[in-house]
């Protein structure tokens, strides 16, 4: 049996689609007012099209790191990998520097890229779509290129790591 949305809990319903496994992937780019790095951790990055070569993400509204990326344009995606939790972390808090702790680089267009990452996909925004408490990213890629290891995933409110199947 369905219920109309107007009924679902938000709890509720955090918790059943919390039972879908996650990438995490930390976006960040630079301050244009002041240089400095921002970003923020999202569950929600995946590709949208292959041509053009496009990902989306979802960002909460009232996030007080998005503005900053938004005016950026430019951000890199680091796709953290099993073990990076500090990293997830550190990236999640609402701590003024962020990345004081972390290790990390710039990539070509400037971005800041997490070292040890899963993979890294550097993008330009080409649009923004409002989806309820969220704001839905549509950039388009300019660069990617793959890590070692293997993913970091969230589940069920918990971090881990991606297991092989065995035969």
């Amino acid at each position: 049996m369905t219920l109309p949305t107007a009924t679902i809990e938000p709890r509720y319903f955090r918790d059943v689609i919390g039972h879908l496994p996650t990438g995490v992937t930390v976006v960040a780019g630079r301050d244009p007012g002041t240089g400095a790095p921002a970003g923020l951790v999202v569950g929600t990055f995946q590709s949208l099209s292959l041509d053009p070569p496009l990902v989306t993400f979802s960002v909460a509204a009232t996030s007080s790191s998005w503005p900053k990326l938004r005016a950026a344009r430019h951000f890199s995606a680091s796709v953290l990998s099993d073990g990076q939790h500090d990293v997830c972390h550190a990236m999640s808090s609402r701590r003024g520097d962020k990345f004081a702790a972390l290790n990390w680089h710039d990539s070509t267009e400037g971005s800041p890229q997490i070292a040890g990452a899963h993979a890294w996909i550097d993008c330009t925004i080409r649009q923004e779509l409002e989806g309820g408490d969220h704001v839905i990213v549509i950039a388009e890629v300019l660069r990617l290129q793959a890590g070692d290891g293997r993913p970091l995933i969230f589940h069920r409110g918990a971090l881990g790591g991606y297991r092989e199947p065995t035969p």
